[in-house]
């Protein structure tokens, strides 16, 4: 049976949001020092192909599920951001970790793998919109805020894998988690534990869907911190009052699908399954038929009978793999209008080639770091993580 994958029609942004070209207003712009390998190059996949065999047992390339197909076909292990990392950590006899996903993810292999070994990612500009709406400085203005009310005590802050190190380190200094999105309801049911409030950073459509679809919570025991607003745009007493105080960030990728698209698919698909991931808004996960994380999706619709059919809420280029690898399913993508993760889409081939010629010539290019006092605190809070039940 051939593919039933039907290609959503371009947007006036998706070159951008293709890696080619860049917004100096949302994204880091980081150039590559060198010259990277032309984009039309014929050879790309030959020469990525010589230099990972040149390295051979030196290098590990582990490809995020969000990741293009082109780079996918040259990953060692994909999956996603903390199984990756996890892998990356079981590999201590790799000298080079290339991490082929956003700069967030490559902080957290670089925190859980051995000092010797080095975390390079293929280009610095792969950030994560969502990670970078929660900033230190900002996260530390709240949590002096909440001393002031003396409510911090009874707050234990949650961060989602999605965040930078340094966020990371703050919630590891507090006592807190991280959490995914497979394991968001267990870190919560520990958080309340441990205080009676959780400061939930940065996506606040994961912290809020948790904690009143899974949890029995009330929208009303959530208030939402906007860290733009003074106090976050919230009184006194709605921060005594709230059990959830969810910080104003989130996914640029889940955020973009609507109850419009629920409903318009709905109509165009008789019987379809809505399936998205709990990054959407609440409306969208509440008309939804199934919410999962990544990997829920993808073994969804490895489980799905032949002949059914769905629509998923969750990356393009992990829509379209799947719908590619079962071609006996009707798979489409719930938003009919292109929507890739921008900045996972700025590791192209051309810039794994680059990573993994200019390991060959002996520099280590784009190396990922992370301070020695952040790494400990951020291992804290992930170690949390592995100890829950």
């Amino acid at each position: 049976m051939t593919s039933t994958w039907i290609e959503p029609a371009d947007s006036a942004t998706a070159l951008l949001l293709l890696g080619r070209g860049s917004d100096p207003d949302s994204e880091r712009g980081v150039d590559c020092p060198g010259d990277l390998p032309a984009p039309s190059d014929p050879d790309l996949v030959a020469r990525a192909a010589a230099a990972k065999k040149a390295l051979g047992d030196r290098v590990f390339v582990l490809g995020h599920h969000y990741q293009r197909d082109e780079v996918i076909q040259f990953a060692d292990v994909t999956g996603d951001s903390f199984r990756l990392a996890q892998q990356a950590a079981a590999r201590p006899d790799a000298e080079f970790i290339v991490f082929c996903g956003v700069h967030f993810m490559a902080e957290s292999a670089d925190i859980l793998t051995t000092p010797g070994q080095k975390v390079v990612l293929p280009d610095l500009a792969a950030g994560c919109s969502m990670a970078d709406m929660a900033v230190l400085g900002q996260v530390q203005t709240a949590w002096e805020h909440f001393e002031d009310l003396g409510i911090a005590g009874d707050v234990v802050p949650v961060t989602y894998m999605n965040s930078s190190a340094d966020i990371k380190g703050f919630v590891g200094r507090q006592k807190g988690v991280v959490c995914t999105s497979s394991n968001a309801k267990r870190a919560l049911e520990w958080s309340f534990e441990q205080g009676s409030k959780v400061f939930f950073l940065p996506d606040q459509h994961l912290g809020r869907n948790t904690a009143v679809l899974e949890m029995g919570f009330d929208l009303d025991d959530c208030v939402l911190y906007d860290p733009h607003k003074p106090n976050g745009g919230l009184t006194d007493q709605q921060l005594r009052d709230a059990r959830m105080i969810l910080w104003r960030g989130h996914c640029s990728v889940h955020g973009r699908f609507t109850i419009d698209s629920v409903n318009e698919v709905r109509e165009r698909v008789p019987g379809v399954n809505v399936l998205v991931h709990p990054e959407c808004k609440h409306e969208v996960v509440t008309a939804a038929d199934y919410v999962g994380s990544t990997e829920y999706i993808i073994r969804k619709l490895d489980e799905a009978p032949a002949g059914s059919a769905w629509a998923v809420g969750t990356e393009l280029n992990l829509v379209r793999r799947l719908a590619l690898a079962h071609p006996d399913k009707q798979i489409s993508f719930l938003d009919r209008t292109v929507c890739y993760c921008s900045t996972m889409n700025r590791i192209d081939l051309p810039h794994l080639v680059w990573a993994l010629e200019e390991l060959v010539a002996g520099r280590v290019p784009n190396q990922i770091t992370v301070d020695a006092e952040t790494a400990s605190y951020a291992r804290s809070a992930l170690d949390q993580m592995l100890l829950l039940p």
